[in-house]
């Protein structure tokens, strides 16, 4: 499924305390292969390194295909990757117009999978099948999936609701009873790591984002997810966070933390640009009503967004619905 092959020239970028690149390693050195370890991931070096080793083979985060396709274009044209035959995604949502530009610049080798450390579930697609179903993390190969509502009903084809999946062997979350209960089942066979999406009527799935992420504002609830995916797209931003901050009216409000692009000016102006970009795109609910800017954004190594330390500064000892 992960396409190794013997003698595999594989370049891994993502730090090794991470499931999917340590497995990756592993399985090159078991292929015979030569695996080529980044300290840490510069998207031009990237590039410079598959061009020097041939590269064939890699496990990336979304936010790598990001910050290459921020490169200036004579950068990205520089360099030779016709060695890349095979390039591996998951740990985080990619927004769709990322994937599409990754696809036409790389060609038809990108590969996605949805798994969980906790073993739950293999979800994976390729390119093919990802742009017949644009948007779907693919289709279930480990596990049995349920999409379930919040009585823990099943939910009809197309309708999202919390994804449960049942479980293959026991699992709890080292000495925290707590979390291990709220991600459980009544019934203790199935076990959800949060995530909230959907299957269409070939089987494919599709995440809309996580429960603990969901922002309520006046009585409406909006995640966040689809919001942050537009912003990444605009050409001056480098990433971009968001989430609830309080409200006195409304609970919750929509706001946006964004890391510019390098040599772009975080002001006021800028700030009200991206709002209306958003409102060009999405309903006016889910856009942010201001945004702040940071010049580094807390994503962890693996590619997740840590919100959990920019939320802090909004909600101080006040509670949230965010982790």
């Amino acid at each position: 499924m992960w396409c190794f092959r013997e003698g595999t020239i594989h370049l891994s970028p993502a730090p090794l305390y991470h499931a999917a690149p340590l497995l990756s390693v592993a399985l090159t050195i078991r292929m015979g292969g030569t695996a080529i370890i980044m300290e840490h991931f510069d998207p031009e070096q990237y590039l410079t390194l598959v061009e020097r080793y041939r590269a064939a083979h890699s496990v990336l985060v979304p936010t790598m295909f990001s910050r290459m396709l921020k490169l200036p274009d004579n950068v990205r044209r520089r360099y030779d990757i016709s060695s890349l035959e095979t390039a591996i995604h998951g740990a985080a949502p990619c927004p769709i117009p990322v994937k599409e530009q990754m696809i036409e610049w790389w060609g038809p080798i990108i590969h996605e999978y949805y798994a969980a450390t906790e073993g739950l579930c293999m979800v994976y697609c390729k390119s093919a099948e990802w742009l017949a179903h644009r948007g779907t993390v693919g289709r279930v190969l480990l596990g049995e999936l349920h999409v379930l509502d919040d009585e823990m009903q099943p939910l009809p084809t197309g309708a999202p609701g919390t994804l449960w999946f049942k479980t293959a062997s026991p699992f709890e979350y080292f000495k925290d009873p707590v979390k291990t209960a709220e991600a459980r089942s009544p019934d203790g066979t199935m076990r959800t790591v949060g995530d909230v999406g959907y299957v269409d009527e070939d089987g494919y799935v599709y995440l809309t984002d996580r429960r603990t992420f969901m922002i309520i504002s006046g009585g409406v609830n909006i995640y966040p997810q689809e919001c942050e995916n537009l912003l990444i797209t605009h050409p001056r931003v480098a990433d971009a966070a968001v989430f609830g901050v309080p409200n006195a009216d409304l609970g919750e409000e929509v706001k946006a933390v964004v890391q510019p692009m390098p040599n772009v000016r975080p002001t006021a102006d800028f700030g009200e640009e991206l709002i209306a970009f958003c409102r060009q795109h999405l309903a006016h609910v889910k856009c942010p009503r201001s945004v702040d800017f940071e010049e580094q954004l807390p994503r962890l190594p693996t590619g997740k967004l840590y919100k959990r330390l920019l939320r802090e500064r909004y909600w101080g000892e006040r509670k949230s619905r965010l982790v």
